[in-house]
């Protein structure tokens, strides 16, 4: 971090607003986290779904599926788990750019690290944290990667919830209880809060 030199950001011939009046919405990052289990990705996979169906310009972006890539160099220490969300951040401000709406399913464990993404965007109301919060003991029950199991057998070091620490979020735009609600339930709140935030119209619709 810091070690590029002689380097300018470059304003494109097509703006931000531009590509959102293209699309008929905002872009933002929508960020979900919460402990490994809480049905984050189930979330942002289905929320990915409605708001296609509606034809709004959006992609998921799901903590396996970069560290397969992207960030395939990192662990899982807390220096590594700082700079993966860092870089994801840094592409979803892209994204956001673009005109889309960002659908990130990160555990994210630290609060420093989800205020720094915050901190990045571009405009107030770029951000949107997603709380998935659901007890551990439900997580665990759902352990649908067997994850828990092998963390309680001390195979996996520093595996958030059991091992390492998880910092839930103090003020969440969006909070929601995957142990009580169902998935149409929870995504149909965020689609009301998306709605109500203005975020599915351009801000050329607005004038």
């Amino acid at each position: 971090m810091g070690k590029s030199s002689n380097v300018v950001w470059h304003e494109t011939h097509v703006g931000r607003e531009d590509r959102e009046a293209r699309r008929g919405h905002k872009g933002a990052t929508i960020w979900f986290t919460g402990l490994s289990g809480s049905g984050k990705s189930t979330l942002a996979n289905e929320l990915d779904r409605r708001l296609y169906e509606q034809g709004r310009f959006s992609y998921v972006l799901d903590g396996d599926n970069v560290r397969h890539g992207l960030n395939g160099d990192l662990g899982f220490s807390p220096a590594d788990r700082t700079e993966n969300i860092r870089r994801i951040g840094e592409v979803a401000k892209l994204f956001v750019d673009a005109g889309a709406l960002v659908l990130t399913a990160f555990i994210s464990p630290y609060r420093d690290d989800r205020d720094r993404v915050r901190n990045i965007a571009d405009r107030p109301g770029d951000f949107i944290e997603v709380f998935v919060d659901c007890p551990l003991d439900v997580c665990e029950q759902r352990d649908p990667k067997g994850l828990y199991k092998k963390a309680r057998a001390g195979e996996i070091p520093e595996f958030t919830g059991i091992s390492a620490p998880y910092e839930a979020p103090e003020q969440a735009e969006i909070t929601v209880n995957t142990a009580e609600m169902s998935v149409v339930e929870a995504v149909d709140f965020i689609l009301e809060y998306l709605r109500t935030g203005q975020y599915l119209e351009s801000s050329s619709n607005q004038d």
